[in-house]
């Protein structure tokens, strides 16, 4: 097998090798790109190239059709299971642009506390048990 280096750290494979590893024919594979099953890349002289995800989405669908799933259905799942990493991927960027903000106030708030030592005395009288347990807490997770 010949991994072929397409730009920095994406490996990419011919045809023959994707259909090899994943025990199928090259014209399973052709028949799957030409569906929209998987997606190939084109080289300058013309060659197609697949990404090593290629390889799991291609042995995903083998999966799919011992199940006796139709290429169409196959495709729906295929859609849905890309659309469900896009939200999740979505929700996570806004998870940690919203723990970066957070991270940010506490860092504040820690350089106020240092600041001025009856700052925490005030904070103690204002801020419930709860709040304060889990101020501790971001602090353990920050060191």
């Amino acid at each position: 097998m010949t991994v072929r280096r397409g730009y920095v750290g994406n490996e990419t494979l011919k045809i023959g090798e994707l259909a090899e590893m994943a025990n199928v024919t090259k014209r399973t594979v052709d028949y799957y790109t030409n569906l929209g099953l998987l997606k190939a890349e084109r080289s300058a002289s013309n060659y197609r190239y697949y990404s090593v995800g290629e390889l799991e989405r291609l042995r995903r669908i083998e999966g799919y059709k011992r199940e006796n799933l139709s290429l169409e259905d196959i495709k729906e799942i295929l859609k849905k299971d890309k659309e469900a990493a896009s939200a999740i991927e979505a929700k996570g960027l806004q998870l940690k642009n919203k723990m970066d903000g957070l991270n940010e106030e506490l860092q504040e708030f820690i350089s106020l506390i240092e600041k001025d030592g009856k700052s925490e005395l005030l904070l103690k009288k204002q801020i419930s048990r709860e709040s304060m347990a889990l101020i501790q807490s971001l602090l353990v997770l920050l060191v």
